[in-house]
C-alpha cells in the first residue's frame, strides 16, 4: 500500500436491536439530533395549550374553592362570590399585563428567577426559584387530583380509586413529555381547545337560557346549607372579613401557571418575546371570561357545595345528606342543568374538563425542567438537570417532577381541598419578587436611555410593573394570613428546604472547583513510582496485569498476595518460582483472615515511606456477562479498590480480563442508548 492510499475503514456490524431499545422507541419515538432543536419550537397555536392549560383549567376548581370557603357561613355568604370573582379577574389582568413586560425583557427561560437574580441578587433569585419549584410540583398534584375527581363524577366505578387514577395520569403525562415539548403540545392541543369551546359554549347557552327564562336550577338547589357555629347569628364582623379574604386567596388559584410562559419563552418561535406576550394576552382574556361566567351561572342556578357536605348540606326531609352523598363539582352541576335534555353536552363538558385538568399539569412539566436546567447551569442543582434526552427534552427534570408529584398525591390522598391550601403561596412569592425586579430593571434602563420614544415605552412598562407589584404583594399578604394555619406553612417549609439544599449544592460545586484548580506544584513529577500487582492465583489475569505494570516502567515492581493459610502461600510461591516470572512476590500474612486491611496497610506504609512518590496498584478483574456471575467474582477486588481510592498518593488501575460470557454483555452495551430517557 502506497503512502497515498488510505487504509479501508473497518465496517462495524450493525448491533442487534434489543428489547429495551424497542420499548424506548415505542414510548419516545425516534431520536433527534441536537441540530434539530429548531424543529421543537412552538407556534402560538400550540404554545397556548402547552403553557396556558394550567390557568385555563383552574376555572374548573377555583370557583369551587370560592364557594366551598363561603359555604362555612351559609347561603348568605354566596352573594359575595361574584364580587370575589371580579377581584380575581382584576388581579389576573394586572398580572398578565405585567408579565407581558417580563417575557419581552428576559427571554432566556429563567423567567422570574432570572429577573430576581439579575435585579435583586442571588439570594432573591434562589428564593423565587425555590417557590416556583414547589409550586410546579403542587400544580401537578392539584390538577391531577382534580382530574381524578371529575373522572369519579363521570364514571362511578372510579370513585373509590382516585389515588390510583391520579398516579396513572402522572405516569402517562411523564411518558408524553419525555417525547418532547412539541410532541406533547400537539397531543394536548385538541383537548385544550375542546375544553375552551365546551366551557364558553356552555356559558353562552346558559346565559341565553337565562335571558329566555328557561334556565333551570342546579341538582343541589333544593338542598339547604347549614353554616358553622361562628356564623349562625349572621355573616358580619371580623370573622366574615377573614372568610372573604380566605375565599379570595383560594380563588386566586386561577392565576397559577401564568409564570410558566416566562420560563418557556425559549420554546417559542421567533420573535420569541412577542409571541409569548401574545399568548399571555389570549390566556388572560379566555381564563377571565370562563371563570366569571362559571361563578355567575353558579349563583343564578343556586348551586350549593359545602366543605363538609355530609353535615352541612340538609336534604328536603330536614336531615343531613350523610356520608353517602357524592358532591359534584360546580362545572359538573352546571353541565347537568344547562344540558338537561341533551346528555351528550353534559358528557362533553365533564370529559373535556377532566382532560384539561389532566393536561394542566403539562404546564408544570414544561416549566419545571427548563427552570431546573437554568438552575443547574448556575450550579444550584445537579448538572444532570441540563441533560437533554433522546427527544431533546430535559428528561431528568421531567422524571424528578413526576416523582415528587406522585409522593404528594399519595400523601394527601388525591384530595383537592387539602392540597389547595398548600397552593399559590409559591407563585405569589415569585410574582411579587419578579415585579419588584422589573421595576428596578426599568429604573436602571431609564438612567442610561435618552431617546424620547424609548423612554416613554420604558416608563409605561415601569408603571405596569409597579401596579403589578402592589397587587401581587397585597395578594401574597392575604394568602399568607388566611392560609398559613390551613397548610400553607407546609409549602413555606418546602421552599425553605429547597433553598437550603440548592445553597448546599452551590457550595459543594464551588468548593470542588476551588479544590481542583490547577497549580504549578501539580505539574511536578513524582520522585519514584512503586508498582504493586495484586495476586490471588497464577493465571492469565495475573500475567496480563504484570505485563501492563511492566509496560508502565515503574521505579520498582512487586507482586503481592494475601495468605490466610500458610499452605496456600507455599504452593503459590512454588508455582511462582517455577514460572520464572522475574518479579518478586511478597506474601502478606493475615491471621484474622482479612483480605482488604493487609493490602491497604501495606500500601499506606510504602506511601508514607516516600511521600513524594506514587504507589501504583494494579488489580486484575474479570469482565463478566451476567448479573449472577458478578455475585460470584470480583468481590475482594471491589472492596480493596474502594478502600485504596481514599489514600493520598495512590493510583489504582483495574486490569480487565474478558471471560467468554462477556461478549453477550458487550452486545447489550452497544445496543444501549447513551442518552437518558
Amino acid at each position: 500500500m502506497t503512502l497515498r492510499e488510505a487504509a479501508p475503514r473497518p465496517q462495524r456490524p450493525a448491533p442487534r436491536v434489543g428489547r429495551t431499545d424497542v420499548v424506548k422507541r415505542l414510548v419516545l419515538g425516534r431520536k433527534l439530533r441536537s441540530a434539530q432543536m429548531h424543529e421543537t419550537l412552538l407556534p402560538k397555536r400550540i404554545a397556548l395549550p402547552v403553557f396556558a392549560s394550567d390557568p385555563l383549567s383552574s376555572v374548573a376548581y377555583s370557583p369551587d374553592e370560592i364557594f366551598l370557603t363561603l359555604s362555612l357561613a351559609g347561603i348568605a355568604a354566596y352573594t359575595y362570590s361574584w364580587k370575589i370573582g371580579l377581584a380575581i379577574a382584576f388581579v389576573m389582568i394586572v398580572v398578565v399585563l405585567s408579565y407581558r413586560q417580563n417575557v419581552q425583557a428576559y427571554q432566556s427561560g429563567g423567567g422570574d428567577y432570572e429577573v430576581a437574580k439579575t435585579n435583586l441578587g442571588g439570594t432573591s433569585g434562589l428564593t423565587v426559584a425555590s417557590a416556583l419549584l414547589v409550586d410546579y410540583v403542587l400544580t401537578v398534584a392539584v390538577s391531577i387530583s382534580s382530574a381524578a375527581q371529575y373522572a369519579a363524577t363521570t364514571f362511578a366505578p372510579l370513585r373509590e380509586h382516585q389515588v390510583l387514577v391520579a398516579v396513572a395520569a402522572v405516569v402517562f403525562l411523564t411518558s408524553m413529555n419525555l417525547r418532547g415539548v412539541r410532541e406533547s403540545g400537539k397531543a394536548f392541543a385538541v383537548p385544550t381547545y375542546v375544553f375552551m369551546a365546551a366551557i364558553l359554549g356552555m356559558s353562552a347557552l346558559g346565559f341565553a337560557q337565562l335571558l329566555a327564562g328557561t334556565l333551570g336550577d342546579a341538582p343541589s338547589a333544593g338542598l339547604e346549607l347549614r353554616p358553622e357555629e361562628h356564623f349562625v347569628d349572621g355573616f358580619t364582623g371580623a370573622a366574615a372579613a377573614f372568610l372573604l379574604l380566605r375565599a379570595f386567596a383560594s380563588g386566586c388559584a386561577t392565576l397559577t401557571g401564568v409564570e410558566a410562559i416566562a420560563n418557556g419563552v425559549p420554546a417559542f418561535r421567533k420573535p420569541k418575546g412577542r409571541n409569548a406576550a401574545t399568548t399571555l394576552l389570549l390566556l388572560g382574556g379566555v381564563a377571565t371570561t370562563m371563570a366569571l361566567s362559571i361563578v355567575t351561572l353558579a349563583n343564578v342556578t343556586n348551586v350549593k357545595i359545602a366543605e363538609d357536605p355530609a353535615k352541612q348540606l340538609i336534604g328536603p326531609d330536614g336531615a343531613p345528606v350523610g356520608p353517602d352523598y357524592h358532591q359534584d363539582p360546580v362545572v359538573g352541576q352546571l353541565a347537568r342543568t344547562i344540558f338537561d335534555d341533551f346528555a351528550p353536552g353534559f358528557f362533553v363538558v365533564t370529559v373535556a374538563t377532566g382532560l384539561i385538568l389532566l393536561l394542566a399539569a403539562n404546564t408544570a412539566f414544561n416549566g419545571f425542567p427548563v427552570l431546573a436546567s437554568v438552575l443547574a447551569k448556575d450550579e444550584y442543582m445537579p448538572r444532570q438537570m441540563t441533560t437533554r434526552g433522546d427527544r431533546l427534552a430535559f428528561s431528568n427534570g421531567v422524571l424528578l417532577l413526576a416523582l415528587f408529584s406522585i409522593v404528594l398525591i399519595v400523601a394527601f390522598d388525591a384530595e383537592v381541598t387539602r392540597l389547595i391550601q398548600l397552593y399559590i403561596v409559591g407563585v405569589f412569592v415569585s410574582f411579587t419578587m419578579s415585579q419588584t425586579g422589573m421595576v428596578i430593571h426599568w429604573t436602571r434602563r431609564l438612567r442610561v436611555e435618552h431617546e424620547w420614544a424609548v423612554r416613554r415605552r420604558m416608563q409605561t412598562a415601569r408603571v405596569i410593573n409597579s401596579v403589578g407589584l402592589s397587587v401581587t404583594g397585597t395578594v401574597l399578604v392575604v394568602v399568607l394570613i388566611t392560609k398559613f394555619t390551613h397548610g400553607a406553612w407546609i409549602a413555606i417549609l418546602a421552599m425553605a428546604v429547597c433553598f437550603v439544599v440548592m445553597k448546599g449544592i452551590r457550595r459543594h460545586y464551588a468548593s470542588v472547583t476551588l479544590e481542583l484548580a490547577a497549580e504549578d506544584v501539580d505539574q511536578v513529577l513524582p520522585t519514584r513510582v512503586h508498582a504493586i500487582v495484586l495476586v490471588s492465583k497464577l493465571h492469565k489475569p495475573t500475567l496480563r496485569a504484570l505485563a501492563f505494570a511492566k509496560a508502565a516502567r515503574p521505579s520498582t515492581l512487586e507482586a503481592v498476595t494475601v495468605a490466610n493459610e500458610q499452605g496456600d502461600a507455599d504452593r503459590l510461591l512454588e508455582e511462582w518460582d517455577r514460572a520464572g516470572i522475574g518479579v518478586p512476590l511478597k506474601v502478606l500474612h493475615s491471621p484474622y483472615r482479612q483480605m482488604v486491611r493487609p493490602v491497604v496497610d501495606y500500601t499506606r506504609a510504602i506511601q508514607e515511606a516516600s511521600p513524594r512518590g506514587v504507589v501504583a496498584v494494579y488489580i486484575p478483574e474479570y469482565v463478566l456477562g451476567h448479573w449472577w456471575e458478578r455475585l460470584l467474582h470480583n468481590q475482594s477486588a471491589f472492596r480493596i479498590k474502594s478502600r485504596l481510592l481514599f489514600l493520598t498518593g495512590v493510583t489504582v488501575t483495574s486490569v480487565p480480563y474478558q471471560l467468554r460470557s462477556s461478549s453477550a454483555a458487550a452486545e447489550r452495551t452497544e445496543q444501549a442508548d447513551d442518552a437518558v430517557w
